[in-house]
């Protein structure tokens, strides 16, 4: 019998690691080719690690809330026959049982033992997330929690890293730890009004319901998007009868050919790609005080989840695909959303966002930016109207399927000419829908 080392697959160029969050296999069991061994968790989406062999499990190498390296062996499987790689002792123990370098650990032994019996576990605050491999490091080493929050992180977003700890460790005792910069005070505590949160208080008979981990990164996200950018909105209608006799004219075709339900939400993703290739400076995002303008057209489309969260799968180079690539795609993205198969290069490098409200009745709204992004569009419902028709006979009264659009923009950078301009060449776009065109 050989062995077979299971790792942690490459998930995109963004993602270096992942927290398992389950494992869905016991030491013991059989395992099939393609089948799911455990669950992970980034800071992006959540996905299911596969076999890429049949056989036994017959270690795992991490517990649950473990945070594992890309490349790293999680779990060993027997197999029969030879094994497709040699099976070596991990070279990576447990994130848990990491320690720092043997100089570090003897500066600090004197302390270790009286912070460990003093210093109560460390937490996640605030802005500061902490993974289970710092938290493990800080609790083994007898880190405050006041020491932890003014440790400087080098990871993304200021996360502090397992190499921040080691370097912390190694100067503890000698010199100060590296302190983050102090956040600049709002203009509330300047004028000496400290904004406080009123307690919430719960009866015995009020259900409490922990957020999950993807609720959670919603809320931080939409949070930190209105404190970083200045939302303004515009509105327009825009008159779809056009659109809507075509599709009803073509779809059925359109199904048996290709295979796919015509919906759409490609047709106004094909309109919202030209209208950016008109107005690139909507096609940009902001960092410090310079402007980066997008070379490639990536439309974010909002998709619901099964638990009730949204997330925001990506058309790469939208601008570039017919409208039957784009059905395709969309379909794809949006039935992968659905059963929860989407990759973190699925939800990345988005440039510009779509949400549908109409989805849930809405006629309109206004939709909060998807950073680092400067604007999203959000498309209310269809609706069948009485409407002022312009004709070279004269005006009359006709029914019409019309809906509203409402582009929110980043008033930084978008001012109140260029967010409408754009919102009304996707409303021309859409008007000047050809009824007889071929797909």
């Amino acid at each position: 019998m050989a062995k077979f080392e299971l790792k942690l697959p490459k998930m995109g160029e963004s993602v270096a690691e992942a927290t398992i969050t389950s494992w869905l296999k016991d030491v013991g069991d059989t395992i099939e080719a393609d089948e799911a061994v455990f669950e992970i968790a980034t800071d992006k989406v959540d996905s299911e690690v596969p076999s890429e062999v049949d056989g036994v499990l017959v270690e795992k190498l991490f517990d649950v809330d473990d945070v594992v390296q890309v490349g790293q062996t999680i779990a060993v499987i027997e197999i029969d026959g030879e094994a497709n790689q040699p099976i070596e002792t991990p070279k990576t123990e447990p994130v848990k049982h990491e320690v720092a370098e043997p100089a570090a650990v003897a500066e600090v032994t004197k302390t270790v033992v009286v912070a460990q019996e003093t210093v109560a576990p460390v937490v996640s605050s605030g802005d500061r997330f902490y993974s289970p491999l710092v938290r493990n490091i800080a609790k083994q080493e007898g880190i405050s929690q006041t020491e932890l929050d003014a440790i400087a992180g080098s990871g993304k977003d200021g996360r502090v890293t397992k190499n921040d700890m080691l370097a912390y460790l190694g100067s503890r005792g000698t010199q100060s730890a590296p302190v983050k910069e102090a956040p600049k005070a709002t203009p509330a505590q300047a004028n000496g009004v400290e904004k406080k949160t009123a307690p919430v208080v719960a009866s015995g008979e009020d259900e409490i319901i922990e957020m999950t981990r993807m609720g959670k990164l919603i809320a931080h996200h939409m949070v930190e998007s209105v404190q970083t950018s200045a939302h303004v909105q515009s509105f327009i209608e825009a008159d779809v009868t056009k659109i809507w006799n075509w599709r009803n004219k073509v779809k059925n075709e359109f199904k048996q050919r290709e295979g796919e339900n015509l919906t759409f939400t490609p047709i106004f993703m094909e309109a919202v790609a030209k209208a950016l290739r008109d107005y690139p400076m909507m096609n940009i995002s902001v960092q410090g005080d310079s402007i980066i303008k997008k070379k490639h057209i990536n439309l974010g489309m909002a998709a619901a989840l099964p638990d009730g969260n949204l997330i925001v799968p990506v058309i790469k180079d939208a601008d570039q695909l017919n409208l039957v690539g784009m059905t395709k795609k969309v379909n794809d993205l949006a039935g992968r959303a659905r059963e929860n198969q989407l990759k973190p290069d699925d939800i990345s490098g988005g440039t510009y966002t779509v949400t549908n409200v109409g989805t849930f009745g809405s006629i309109m709204g206004t939709p909060i930016i998807n950073q680092p992004q400067v604007g999203i569009l959000a498309l209310g419902a269809i609706r069948k109207v009485p409407a002022v028709v312009e004709t070279p006979e004269g005006d009359f009264i006709g029914i019409r399927y019309r809906m509203f659009m409402s582009h929110s923009y980043d008033h930084r950078v978008v001012n109140g000419a260029l967010g409408g301009q754009f919102v009304k060449a996707v409303k021309d776009y859409l008007e000047a829908w050809d009824s007889d065109r071929e797909i």
